[in-house]
C-alpha cells in the first residue's frame, strides 16, 4: 500500500481509494496478468479491491475482501450511532494535528486501536511492524492522508476519475467477503447485507473468534475458505 514503509510515498501526494485501485490495476499490467488473476485486500486494500474489480472487471477471475464491506453496506452502517462511534478515528485522522497524537508514547494510539478492533488477539508483534512502517514522519502523514483524501474533490486525472466514476456500479467479479464476528472497527451486526452489493456467485462469511484482523487471528480457516472459493 502506497505510503506505508517500505512502500514508497506518492509523488503527487495522492492517497485516494481510486489511486489505491489504480495501483492494483497497474500491478496487474506490470506482471502481465490475465483474466485468471485473483485480487485480495484487507481494510483499505479491500476498498481498493472493490473499486479495481468494478472499474476493470475483465482483469480478475475472483476477489477476496476482508474486514471492509461493500461501500454501500458501510455507508448504511454509518447511519447507526454504534458504527459512527466505532468510526470516530476516521474523522479525527483528518485533523492536521493528528500526527502528534498518533506518534505519542511510541504510537500507543495505534496499539490501542488494535486492542479495540481485535480484542482477543495478542497483536504485539504485528503492531511493532506497523509502528516501524510509520516512524518516519512523511510515512505517518501519508497513512493519515488516506483519511484526508476522503473529503477531497474528484481527482484531476483522467484515469483516476474514470475509476472513481464506477464507485456506484454493480460489481461483476465474484467476491468472497470475510468479516470477524468480534470486529471492533466495523461492527459485524451492520454488514449483514453485504451480498446485496456483490456480484452473482459471491459469498459472505463471518469468522467466529476473530476481530478486524481475522487473517492474522484465524489464518488457517481464512486460507481454507479462500482455497474453497477459488476452487483449489
Amino acid at each position: 500500500m502506497r505510503g506505508y514503509a517500505p512502500s514508497t510515498l506518492s509523488n503527487s501526494n495522492t492517497y485516494s481509494v481510486s489511486a489505491l485501485a489504480l495501483d492494483a490495476i497497474q500491478l496487474h499490467e506490470f506482471f502481465d496478468g490475465d483474466e485468471e488473476a485473483l485480487l485480495i485486500g484487507h481494510d483499505w486494500g479491500a476498498a481498493a479491491t472493490y473499486l479495481a474489480t468494478t472499474a476493470e472487471p475483465s482483469r480478475w477471475r475472483h476477489a477476496i475482501t476482508i474486514g471492509f464491506p461493500p461501500f454501500m453496506t458501510f455507508m448504511t452502517a454509518l447511519t447507526h450511532y454504534q458504527q459512527l462511534a466505532a468510526s470516530w478515528y476516521m474523522t479525527y485522522f483528518q485533523n492536521q494535528g493528528a500526527e502528534i497524537t498518533v506518534a505519542k508514547d511510541d504510537f500507543d494510539f495505534i496499539a490501542q486501536l488494535w486492542v479495540t478492533w481485535s480484542p482477543s488477539y495478542d497483536a504485539t508483534n504485528d503492531v511493532a511492524f506497523v509502528k516501524d512502517s510509520l516512524r518516519a514522519p512523511e510515512h505517518l502523514s501519508a497513512a493519515l492522508h488516506y483519511y484526508r483524501a476522503l473529503n477531497l474533490p474528484p481527482p484531476n486525472d483522467e484515469r483516476l476519475a474514470s475509476i472513481e466514476a464506477t464507485l456506484g456500479n454493480a460489481p461483476e467479479v465474484p467476491t468472497l467477503y470475510l468479516h470477524g464476528q468480534d470486529d471492533g472497527c466495523i461492527l459485524s451486526s451492520f454488514v449483514l447485507d453485504a451480498l446485496d452489493y456483490l456480484a452473482l456467485g459471491s459469498r459472505y462469511e463471518v469468522i467466529g473468534g476473530a476481530g478486524h484482523f481475522l487473517h492474522l487471528e484465524q489464518p488457517d480457516l481464512v486460507h481454507t475458505m479462500i482455497d474453497e472459493f477459488i476452487g483449489l
